[in-house]
Parts: structure tokens; sequence; C-alpha cells
């Protein structure tokens, strides 16, 4: 056997074998495309009622079975419970923000919180949610957790009709005399410039225009309208 074609291994006992270096090759992707499609199985999250003292959920396959129960000292609040899909939203213990998770408990990214000054994680609309890095900047994944839109925006709003309205330069506005009212810190986000991206994440235009400009000239909705 040639020896650059082939990995050699010593056992217990000084014995060695001679491995093909393609089987190995050949094993590693199988494990690869294994954990992949592993990862991209569809779950929901169930809240366990066996045991009302303590939130505790459970992750069901769509064909119902317990793929596994979750540690209740790691996670405290579930946003996409009772739902089938790729990822889950929770809130977890010593993590900032919310994390999206797969299938194998694997954090795929942070997202984005919609409301400012209440919790208030971003949903799938269109087909992708908004999330955010460590520098707050805001981007996109789609629905099976990937993430197609790096984040890059001060400010972006959820797509209409593959549109997205984006803002540079802004800035927090606290609303002062709700604030005195209630005691809560809500707050809008005012941005000097403005434009809109398609659904890849291009920029198709920018400049100093208002939000309600860019929202009026492209025919943009909130999702809730």
């Amino acid at each position: 056997m040639n020896s650059s074609k082939a990995l050699k291994l010593n056992l217990a006992g000084n014995i060695s074998i001679m491995i093909p270096i393609r089987n190995v090759l050949l094993t590693l992707i199988s494990l690869f495309f294994a954990y992949t499609i592993s990862a991209q199985k569809k779950f929901k999250v169930v809240y366990n009622e066996e045991n009302t003292l303590v939130v505790s959920y459970r992750l069901v396959d769509e064909k119902g079975i317990i793929i596994k129960q979750l540690d209740t000292s790691k996670y405290y609040i579930c946003f996409t419970q009772d739902t089938y899909g790729y990822f889950a939203v929770f809130g977890m213990k010593n993590f900032k923000g919310w994390a999206a998770i797969d299938v194998n408990e694997k954090v795929l990214f942070n997202v984005y919180n919609a409301s400012n000054g209440e919790p208030n994680p971003d949903i799938l609309v269109e087909g992708k949610v908004r999330i955010v890095n460590s520098d707050n900047l805001i981007g996109f994944a789609n629905s099976k957790g990937q993430v197609v839109i790096k984040p890059q925006f001060e400010s972006v709003s959820t797509f209409y009709k593959g549109k997205a309205i984006i803002g540079k330069s802004c800035k927090e506005v606290p609303w002062d005399e709700h604030e005195k009212d209630s005691g809560c810190n809500h707050y809008s986000i005012i941005c000097s410039k403005h434009g809109y991206i398609n659904s890849k994440g291009v920029v198709i235009k920018f400049g100093n225009f208002t939000f309600e400009k860019i929202m009026k000239d492209i025919g943009w909705k909130h999702p809730e309208d």
C-alpha cells in the first residue's frame, strides 16, 4: 500500500494498521453531513407540565417523540413554544439578548429585540428574522436558522414585499412623558439618513431621506398593519 495515501495508526500492543486516507476523508464527510442534517431537523418546544414548581421545557420532533429535556438552570423563558421550526428562541441565563438555538442546543445567533424598552424578540416575516451582533448591528437569518444577511445596519425594518427600510446615524430618544407616567424605559430610534434594501441585503437607495419618505416610496407596511 502506498504510504503517501494512507494513515498509520499505532494501537495497544505495538500493533500498527494502515488506513487509506480516502476512507478517513469519507468518514469525516459522512459525520459532517450527519451532523448538518441533524442540526436542520424540525422540532418544537413544549412546556413540561409535570413539574409546575420549576419552569422546564422539552424538545419534541414532528412525530411527537421527546428529543430531550432542557436544563432548567440554563433556560428561563421560551418565545417560540408549540411551533415547529428549525430553531427556537429562548431567554438564557448568562446570555445577553434572545438566543436562537437548534435541535442540538447550539446557539445560532442573537435575535433582535423588536420593541424598544420591553422584551419582544423579532419574529419571522417573509421568511426572515432580524438578528443582532455584539456591536448592535442588525442583519437577517432565514427560517432554517442560516444567516443570510450579515449584521451591518444600525437600524432596519422587517421586510415587506422583498424590501426593508434601513437607517444610519441613529440615536435613542426616550419617551419622556411616558416614562414619567409609567416608570418604563421606552424609547424611539431616530436616524438622520434612510434608504432601503432588497431581499438579498443589497442597498437600492440611501441618502438624507426620512423614514416616512422611504416608506411612501416603496409602499412599506408594518407586519401588524
